[in-house]
């Protein structure tokens, strides 16, 4: 048993390795891309349409929810970053369905390279909607005394997002490992199905997570403005 996808080397020379990790990320990639390509090739507005577009809908509607009830106001800009997280995310973990398959999410190295690119999101949609100098006041909120705070904190929450994520997966693997060894019958079935659960559940938690940091940094606390209902 390994405790990480990162350990099965598949393809190796010299100091190069292809392991589990990088495999399985990069045919995750392409197949949600190819997916989509084929979903999105057929557009409709008419009143039928296909059952690929209305599951699409479905999905882009819900996203689009979720992140106008955090406190977006247009969510239309953070639809593509927000929902390509999930889909991703879920995708992966629901994948794990599926005979000798890791999920790259048990990577310590996959979800801290997610939680990097929610790092860097932040400033640049806070940087967007308030400007350079409007983001870089919210870190002397509500004092200047609290500068040293407010980074160490937007750094320590990205190694959170990362290790929160790492740690579920890889915890949740090894148990369905072990209980397949000691008892391989009805019980690991159960757990596999749990497993999918929580897969899904860690992928919504870290996609709000992140749509919660997106959102605190492009809030203005001197103006409010109500939400429209229009995105």
């Amino acid at each position: 048993m390994h405790l990480s996808p990162d350990q099965l080397i598949i393809w190796q020379y010299g100091f190069i390795k292809l392991n589990n990790t990088i495999v399985t990320t990069w045919v995750l990639m392409a197949v949600l891309v190819l997916v989509s390509l084929k979903i999105t090739r057929n557009l409709s507005s008419d009143i039928h349409i296909s059952r690929q577009q209305n599951i699409l809908e479905v999905i882009v509607l819900a996203i689009r929810r979720q992140i106008q009830e955090v406190g977006l106001n247009q969510p239309r800009k953070y639809l593509g970053f927000i929902g390509t997280l999930f889909l991703f995310i879920v995708t992966a973990n629901v994948c794990a369905i599926f005979p000798g398959y890791e999920a790259p999410t048990g990577s310590l190295s996959t979800t801290t390279a997610l939680a990097i690119c929610v790092f860097i999101a932040i400033p640049l949609f806070g940087i967007t909607e308030q400007g350079v100098g409007g983001y870089l006041k919210s870190y002397l909120q509500p004092s200047p005394f609290m500068l040293p705070f407010n980074i160490i904190s937007e750094i320590s929450r990205t190694f959170a997002m990362a290790i929160r994520l790492f740690g579920n997966m890889m915890s949740g693997a090894m148990i369905i490992a072990i209980l397949l060894t000691i008892t391989p019958f009805i019980f690991p079935i159960v757990m596999s199905l749990l497993g999918l659960l929580t897969g899904v559940v860690q992928a919504y938690i870290f996609s709000i997570l992140a749509t919660v940091y997106i959102a605190a940094a492009t809030s203005n606390p001197d103006t409010e403005q109500p939400i429209s209902t229009n995105e």
